[in-house]
């Protein structure tokens, strides 16, 4: 009796937050930090594929204005005009579990303006920078109107368990592709794949490159697999985000940084 309790309140729960059914081979796409070889090597691939995806921009300094490292505003309207997701990052890449409520308002409200300058949809999509993050910040973006936030974790994402403001990702880089290869067979029995990438390649930071060849290699292998590769705010067809919040506890003994 108390085993058939448990299953119906597990069923229960899971059709108040899933709106249909997860299909397996599910990935999102998410890139961080506008480097500008997301303008001009990673939209024209994925426009080539089908796939869609969300870009988490910044002003990331200090060479935010150096267009051969990094994309302009320009180039991140034309992104939205592509049907490419735009998502906040914060004005400049600052770790929120470092900023004060008010601070980090500022940093959301500014990415904001911003898109709404060049009409560009209100980002409702947050990923937080160097995957920090912190109670509060979690509390400031749910009273700000986010409707989620992708972290780190190297793990998959199951609704009916992570809190949608700590969505875990993997984070490829040049010397992980069987990692990820093998993180992209986790995207069953409701789990979904959620992945980072920064430049492609990425001049400033090394560490998180990806070789456009490898980028290539990925696309290939997602579309003759036939995966369904997402935006993040896609998901918002599958995930009921506002009850999921509601029901689900934030668990901070899991891991969201890569």
């Amino acid at each position: 009796m108390v085993l058939l309790f448990f299953l119906f309140a597990f069923y229960f729960s899971s059709a108040q937050i899933l709106k249909r059914q997860i299909p397996d081979k599910l990935v999102v796409l998410t890139f961080d930090d506008a480097p500008v070889s997301q303008y001009s090597i990673v939209a024209p691939l994925l426009k080539k594929y089908g796939f869609k995806a969300t870009f988490f921009v910044c002003e990331f300094p200090p060479n935010f204005r150096d267009n051969s490292k990094y994309m302009n505003w320009t180039q991140i309207k034309k992104l939205d005009k592509m049907g490419f997701e735009i998502g906040n990052h914060t004005q400049s890449h600052k770790h929120v579990n470092k900023l004060s409520k008010e601070n980090f308002i500022q940093q959301l409200q500014y990415i904001e303006n911003k898109c709404d300058s060049l009409k560009i949809k209100k980002p409702l999509s947050f990923a937080y920078p160097g995957y920090d993050y912190s109670l509060n910040a979690i509390a400031t973006l749910q009273q700000q109107g986010y409707i989620l936030a992708r972290a780190g974790g190297s793990r998959s994402y199951n609704p009916l368990e992570d809190h949608p403001f700590l969505i875990p990702s993997w984070a490829i880089n040049a010397t992980n592709k069987d990692q990820i290869i093998a993180a992209l067979q986790e995207a069953k029995n409701r789990k979904i794949v959620v992945l980072t990438i920064h430049g492609v390649p990425d001049i400033e930071h090394p560490w998180v490159n990806t070789p456009p060849d490898l980028f290539k290699e990925f696309l290939n292998y997602l579309s003759k697999n036939n995966y369904k590769v997402i935006a993040i705010k896609d998901l918002n067809k599958y995930i009921d985000f506002p009850k999921a919040a509601k029901t689900i506890a934030i668990d901070t003994s899991k891991k969201y940084k890569n």
